[in-house]
């Protein structure tokens, strides 16, 4: 069953008062533990493992359950709980650990210990069990050697069909997958792919060679796991091979794992948008400094940049004094100009993320959005217009209408064109965040609506 929160606060207050028992009831946790998922099981856990006193608690929890069902509950929890945990067990109950969670999990614990325990575990793992290990463990974090696992369910080119499913028996116990198999020639290299069904509905005596399918849609081992994650959804893959450099089959990327990674780089983009640092943990779990030094450093560096809006007012005060009125426009037209920037950088930003467009189409975007921002310009200046002239007249009406599409239009191409110019410096798009688009359009809409009105009203004898 799926928890709810009240349940989960049940559930955590149930616990605790059974393992506080100086003789706790183990058949009452076991069979409490039983009815719940191994990922509820894990939220549970890490709020026990957030407090300090309570860690006990979480570790005797998973000393009733099996070495399976522990493993599979540790994979769900956070590095930071992970470390905790691992921290108070021995080598011999950590090996146990890792051995029963899949290698991609494994690899990404292992990356997490310090050196000696590292090569403390090494010394005591077999020989097969170490190289796969180390090699997982050694590939670049943000890559697909990162996040794939080498669980999968590989076949001989050559095989027949009643073989093959032999195989299939062999290896399924511990494979990620069983639904996609693959197809390997001698030297390992990715030759064909098949389904579980078709295998199945094949003649027995067929060679996996003639049913297999040839074209097979894989990725390098150092690609970006954020394109690894836009190819499995754009083909909609149970499963994607990894290849080496030399094309031999070195894992493969589930799909569960591509749409955590694809979860991870848009709550990362978000943070990004709104100028905050990459959190290490959620937002309700992660420290208040580490909160406040992820926040600080933009919003301190933007205060700056707004003390140009400031200069730019007071440079203008004669034409303030002549026409006291326009101040009354000035948050809505610089509000209307970062508005509509912001919206423009966030649709090239996610276009950007999601593989839409790239840098080769700045200039069919930038036509584009000269269109769009042109209409809404003159739409919100249509909009605004009678305000003007009845705060201020026809002129000051004149000048609010003039100022409000120049400044929409100057603030859309901004927010547009300035994702394309971080991504052709290899600068994050994400970074062209909402408040820096609406800062940069502050400081210019204040010099474009002033300037507009001073020579209006000058050409007026105002």
């Amino acid at each position: 069953m799926s928890l709810n929160d009240e349940i989960l606060q049940e559930l955590k207050i149930e616990l605790l008062d059974e393992l506080v028992k100086e003789e706790p009831s183990k058949e009452l946790l076991t069979e409490r533990l039983a009815e719940i998922r191994s990922a509820d099981i894990g939220e549970v856990l890490e709020e026990l493992i957030e407090e300090d006193e309570e860690l006990s608690a979480a570790l005797s929890v998973l000393d009733i359950l099996s070495t399976e069902r522990a493993a599979n509950v540790l994979g769900y929890l956070p590095g930071e709980s992970q470390l905790e945990v691992v921290g108070e067990l021995s080598d011999t109950q950590v090996l146990k650990l890792l051995e029963e969670m899949g290698s991609d999990e494994r690899a990404d614990l292992f990356n997490l210990l310090g050196e000696d325990r590292r090569e403390a575990l090494l010394r005591r793992m077999a020989h097969q069990e170490r190289e796969d290990l180390k090699r997982l463990s050694s590939y670049e974090e943000g890559t697909a050697g990162a996040i794939m696992t080498s669980d999968y369910v590989a076949i001989a080119s050559g095989m027949t069909v009643s073989q093959a499913m032999m195989r299939v028996r062999q290896t399924a116990p511990d494979a990620e997958t069983v639904y996609q198999l693959y197809i390997l020639d001698s030297d390992g290299q990715l030759i064909g792919t098949m389904s579980l069904r078709q295998l199945m509905v094949a003649r027995p005596g067929a060679l996996v060679d003639d049913i297999m399918i040839k074209d097979v849609i894989s990725t390098p081992v150092d690609e970006e796991q954020e394109e690894v994650a836009r190819i499995v959804a754009r083909y909609d893959l149970l499963a994607l091979p990894v290849i080496d450099a030399d094309g031999r089959m070195v894992g493969i990327v589930t799909h569960d794992d591509a749409m955590d990674v694809a979860e991870s780089e848009a709550t990362e983009d978000i943070h990004k948008g709104m100028s905050i640092g990459q959190l290490e943990d959620g937002v309700s779990r992660v420290r208040l400094w580490s909160l406040y030094r992820k926040r600080v450093t933009w919003l301190v560096l933007l205060v700056f940049a707004n003390l140009f809006s400031g200069a730019g007012i007071a440079y203008f005060e004669d034409t303030i004094a002549a026409q006291v009125a326009l101040v009354f426009f000035l948050p809505l037209l610089i509000g209307s100009g970062g508005n509509a920037g912001a919206q423009a950088a966030t649709l090239m930003v996610r276009g950007m993320a999601t593989g839409d467009i790239g840098v080769k189409d700045w200039s069919k975007m930038l036509g584009r959005e000269l269109l769009v921002a042109g209409a809404l310009g003159i739409t919100m200046a249509v909009a605004v217009t009678p305000i003007g002239v009845f705060r201020g007249g026809e002129a000051v009406a004149i000048i609010v209408a003039l100022s409000m599409v120049t400044i929409v239009l100057f603030g859309s191409l901004i927010g547009m064109c300035l994702p394309f110019v971080l991504e052709r410096f290899k600068v994050d798009p994400a970074t062209a965040s909402a408040p820096l688009v609406t800062t940069l359009i502050d400081a210019t809409g204040v010099l474009i609506y002033f300037s507009i009105a001073t020579v209006i009203l000058s050409d007026l004898g105002m």
